[in-house]
């Protein structure tokens, strides 16, 4: 396996792995490699620092620090979610609300209608809380959960 810093032609850095240099620049021309931030298929390799292992017994530096991704008390026990998946999930938010309804407070109700019949099928999207899910997943409604992070645009 092959670890690489990409970035694409809108300047967006990424990393990702591959099992050979080869296997990179097979998929990067087939246009299989795509920037997280931006879906850009247009991936070079970026500029990366070598790993350069030293000899034993040899004191100094220590290769990497771990650095707090925050100054001040913590707000949260969870770890800061990576920017790839930020970015990811800003898409697929942008995705859903160009393709689905929004239905808001009404999600259960409505995706019961629709369930049933009794209204046009179509994708849609709202809140819920915890136990309108489990009752429409009781009933064998499938629904979906993802994180609603804010938009990608502000």
């Amino acid at each position: 396996m092959i670890h690489y810093n990409l970035r694409c032609d809108a300047a967006h850095e990424f990393d990702s792995w591959f099992a050979s240099a080869a296997g990179f620049d097979k998929q990067a021309a087939a246009g299989l490699v795509e920037c997280p931030i931006c879906g850009s298929k247009k991936i070079s390799r970026a500029l990366m620092t070598p790993a350069v292992a030293r000899a034993p017994g040899v004191k100094g530096r220590p290769e990497a620090e771990i650095v707090p991704s925050h100054v001040g008390p913590a707000k949260s026990t969870n770890p800061p979610v990576p920017a790839q998946i930020v970015a990811l999930l800003q898409r697929m938010r942008a995705e859903v609300e160009k393709n689905c309804d929004y239905v808001g407070p009404d999600f259960a109700e409505e995706a019961r209608r629709i369930h049933e019949g009794e209204a046009e099928a179509r994708g849609i999207y709202g809140e819920a809380t915890e136990a309108e899910a489990e009752a429409l997943r009781d009933d064998g409604i499938e629904i979906g959960q993802i994180p609603w992070l804010p938009r990608a645009d502000g």
